[in-house]
């Protein structure tokens, strides 16, 4: 922890120092990209309270990774619930699944990944055009599932204003060594009159993955080794599988998504539908040590048995989004903007080939509408949002029964600009919430939230701003009504159909200052939760008698407790033009931290550690070198029935050319090559469910190219 707490105090001050050091009137000023998720007018990224990312296209693609909390990993505030190479959420300041909503276009991703860690999220980064992250409370535009923040993936299927160019197109392709994976992208738009046709297809194939040592952490071996001692002479299954090393066994994955955009563009008005396919197929890694069969060369066999059954899970979704909006301009009405979503999601959980388990469906129906309009100096938004969803599991595992879940909000946002850079922001959220379920019955909520904020900009590039918000989040269906194992997180679990609603009371506060070639920020927050709702040890009543295991699995139950999260980030970067070896040299660092305690003295569980992430590239306009380090601390404030995790320190190199500077392809074509996790160090999330048996890929060489025309 000492050398992480170096790092971290040190790279601050010192990215500030070269940022003062800048003189402004020779560089021109950064472009801060606009937040299209943040509500009312248009925003930049420097102009919002909270801390906003917006990861243009290239980046996506440098980061990529198998699933979307993967690729986000790095962020500021950003972690993982990481189930191997296909299921990942992101994981906002220590809040994840349920807390954070993930949308598509600005509507939600209507699939069954908040249901449970091995459920893959429903929108990817491989097909994406930007991808924008709000952290802290969105609940005033997406509602209390918001109540951690938001992550928007936008595809770009729908275009809202005519491209500059008649015809465009990209091709990506990338291997990757550390599971002989392909991944494989393209994209095409074509312009004729008013309309725009998009159409973007991609692929990926990775096999079992690396990993530096064993499967199980050194503290679950121990763990096991003790509780083998105190049953001596039994027998036991678990011999061969603390041996499981080198390679994570039933790791593979198989995706492929085809989608296409048609949009017609007028003067003031734009209008466009889009479909979208996704399909994919991918192991359960640390399930019992099953042995994955997967054999890439022979495409007629899937998934033979070279040993033990090997579950996976087999899933698809098809999507139709409408958007469509008018600009207005009446003196009241700027604009009107409408978004509809339909989408129909099922996978099977199969526990070996030709061995259906359970089945998962969900299907739903969610839109949008919002009105932008200016009353005198004050400019925002009012809109309302409805969801019409279903959410089943049938099978002898099916740990959740059918449940529709129906909800309609109206929210309102206002801000106001002087001209001395005051300005103040607030607004208001009414929502209600039906959850009927089949066994149980319906229960219901009505949820208020609200916000008010103050900022000030300085023409230095100074910024202050704070925020106090409240925000009601109602339970989702597995905090209610799960009854049975679940063996993505080897739990019994129990839902409580008498939860209340979860609220929350956030103070957040941030400085920042952008100048010509950087800047640095700090956001703080400190959130108090009313009736939290969280998993952890507990019995159930089998035959008169309370008990703390049934089906093998230890009870794990939904409760509620008060509980604060305190943390936040600090970040920077700087650019130093035409530097060391005549290089346009850009730093970057970001440190984040939460701390989540209970209110009885215990600790929030699957919480990430305090995190350094740092990088630096030298730019020769053709050519460009990159390094990027994190440093994880120990996370020993675990939770109940939780072991702790050790903290790691990962290098990734990474080099590209620009082939466009030598006459192939447009802007943005280039060929990489780069080394992640390259001192091959053991990397387990303390957010992740998995941590104890499942570790994230060891060295990996990736290749690839980006074609643009």
């Amino acid at each position: 922890m000492s050398r992480f707490l170096l790092l971290a105090v040190a790279s601050g001050p010192l990215l500030a120092a070269m940022a003062h050091a800048q003189q402004l009137e020779d560089q021109e000023l950064r472009a801060s990209p606009v937040i299209v998720t943040a509500p009312g007018p248009d925003r930049t990224a420097d102009e919002l309270i909270g801390n906003a990312t917006v990861i243009e296209r290239e980046d996506v693609l440098e980061m990529l990774a198998g699933s979307l909390g993967d690729t986000l990993d790095r962020q500021p505030g950003v972690s993982t619930t990481f189930f191997g190479q296909a299921a990942s959420r992101p994981v906002l300041r220590g809040l994840g699944a349920e807390r954070v909503q993930v949308l598509t276009n600005g509507i939600g991703v209507i699939d069954a990944s908040a249901a449970s860690p091995d459920h893959q999220v429903a929108a990817d980064g491989i097909d994406a055009e930007r991808i924008e992250i709000l952290r802290g409370s969105a609940a005033l535009a997406y509602g209390g599932q918001a109540i951690g923040g938001v992550v928007n993936v936008i595809d770009g299927l729908i275009v809202e204003s005519l491209p500059e160019k008649p015809v465009s197109a990209e091709l990506f392709g990338a291997y990757s060594s550390v599971n002989e994976g392909t991944e494989l992208a393209g994209r095409a738009q074509f312009t004729g009159g008013p309309l725009v046709f998009t159409l973007s297809a991609s692929q990926r194939d990775f096999g079992d993955f690396d990993i530096p040592d064993f499967a199980e952490s050194s503290r679950f071996r121990a763990l096991e080794e003790a509780e083998e001692a105190e049953h001596e002479g039994e027998e036991h299954e678990h011999d061969e599988e603390a041996e499981a090393r080198d390679t994570l066994e039933n790791s593979f994955a198989e995706t492929q998504t085809l989608a296409a955009g048609l949009s017609w563009i007028g003067d003031t008005t734009f209008l466009g539908i889009a479909v979208r396919q996704q399909t994919a197929e991918y192991g359960l890694p640390g399930h019992g040590g099953h042995e994955h069969g997967h054999d890439e060369e022979e495409e007629g066999e899937d998934h033979e048995e070279e040993g033990e059954e090997s579950p996976f899970i087999d899933l698809e979704q098809t999507r139709v989004d409408i958007r469509g909006g008018i600009s207005v301009n009446n003196g009241f009405l700027t604009d009107i903007v409408a978004t509809l979503a339909i989408a129909d999601y099922d996978h099977t959980e199969f526990e070996a080939p030709g061995e259906a388990g359970t089945v998962y469906k969900s299907e739903g129906v969610e839109g949008r509408v919002e009105f932008g309009h200016t009353l005198g100096d004050y400019s925002g938004a009012f809109g309302l949002q409805f969801i019409d969803k279903e959410l089943s599991a049938f099978g002898d595992e099916a740990f959740i029964t059918p449940t529709k879940t129906q909800s309609i909000g109206a929210f309102l946002y206002e801000t106001r600009e002087w001209g001395n850079g005051l300005g103040v922001e607030g607004g208001l959220r009414i929502e209600t919430v039906e959850l009927d379920n089949t066994i149980s019955g319906s229960v219901d909520f009505d949820l208020l939230s609200g916000s008010v904020g103050l900022h000030r900009h300085f023409e230095s590039g100074v910024f202050f701003g704070g925020q106090l918000s409240y925000t009601e989040r109602a339970p989702n269906e597995s905090e209610l009504f799960a009854f049975g194992p679940h063996l993505a997180s080897e739990q019994f679990e129990v839902g409580n159909a008498a939860l209340g609603k979860e609220s929350g009371l956030n103070l957040e506060g941030t400085a920042r200052w952008r100048g010509a070639n950087g800047g640095i920020g700090i956001n703080l927050f400190v959130t108090e939760f009313s009736d939290f709702v969280f998993l952890t040890p507990g019995l159930i009543i089998e035959d008169g008698v309370e008990v703390d295991e049934a089906d093998d699995l230890p009870v794990f139950a939904f409760v509620q407790e008060d509980a604060s999260f305190v943390g936040g980030e600090i970040y920077a970067d700087y650019t130093f033009k035409n530097g060391l070896l005549s290089a346009d040299w850009t730093f970057d660092a970001s440190v984040d931290f939460v701390n989540a305690d209970l209110d009885s003295g215990g600790n929030v569980p699957f919480i990430p550690p305090v995190t350094l992430n740092a990088g630096a590239s030298a730019d020769w306009g053709a050519w460009e070198l990159g390094a990027a380090i994190t440093v994880a601390g120990d996370q020993d404030d675990a939770g109940a029935g939780q072991l702790p995790t050790d903290g790691y320190t990962t290098l990734d190199l990474r080099a590209e050319v620009d082939l466009s500077d030598f006459g192939f392809g447009a802007d943005g074509t280039e060929a990489f090559i780069e080394a992640r996790n390259v001192t091959d160090e053991e990397v387990r999330y303390s957010t992740s469910v998995l941590k104890d048996v499942a570790p994230a890929p060891g060295q990996n060489i990736r290749v690839g190219i980006r074609v643009a025309f």
